[in-house]
């Protein structure tokens, strides 16, 4: 074989690497929200659905016709150890009728001496109503940026879709938990926090 070939196969051979780990490097990059699509289409991990105020009369209209059947909602609340929140329910749990429009409100409070921005991570438990618990309103789809000493009420505006009756894997599912994990925004943070 004459050094020229052999140049010309190893180029040709570091081309293709390149090529790979551009495409797995581009892969890392839509992993995020592919994995957030396919979670928030399918439920899966107990991530609830949004919808629109359209849905939410739809749904309550099928709710009407179902026999409306209730679930009872327990709300959870936490917030990361590094972050200097009282996070509460204001109401541990809550009976909705599936397909009627429900409002749960949470308080927050900065314990903190300097403005905080949080933001909440959310999801359902059991896991199979993630798909069936459908969020209107939510504090969860903003950050919420709370001066010291300062607390708030956060609504959240919600229904169970009719068509968790049609489940199999709904059957036998008679509380929900809303899960809420507040975390302090990393816009937030000064450039001398130390993050560790």
């Amino acid at each position: 074989m004459t050094t020229q070939t052999l140049d010309t196969r190893n180029r040709k051979t570091m081309a293709q690497m390149f090529a790979l780990a551009l495409g797995m490097l581009g892969l890392g990059f839509a992993a995020v929200p592919l994995y957030d699509l396919f979670c928030r289409v399918t439920g899966f991990g107990g991530t609830t659905q949004v919808a629109s105020e359209s849905e939410a009369r739809l749904a309550s209209m099928l709710g009407l016709e179902a026999g409306a059947p209730e679930y009872s909602i327990r709300f959870d609340a936490n917030t990361a150890r590094d972050l200097p929140w009282e996070f509460t329910p204001v109401q541990v749990t809550d009976t909705v009728t599936i397909g009627q429009r429900d409002m749960a409100f949470y308080t927050a409070r900065n314990t903190s001496d300097r403005p905080i921005t949080g933001t909440a991570t959310f999801n359902v438990e059991p896991e199979q109503a993630g798909r069936y618990f459908n969020k209107i309103q939510c504090f969860c789809f903003t950050e919420q940026t709370l001066q010291p000493g300062e607390e708030i009420r956060m609504p959240v505006l919600y229904f169970i879709d009719p068509r968790a009756l049609e489940d199999e894997n709904m059957q036998g599912v008679e509380q929900i938990t809303l899960s809420y994990t507040f975390h302090e925004s990393t816009t937030s943070r000064n450039p001398t926090d130390n993050d560790s």
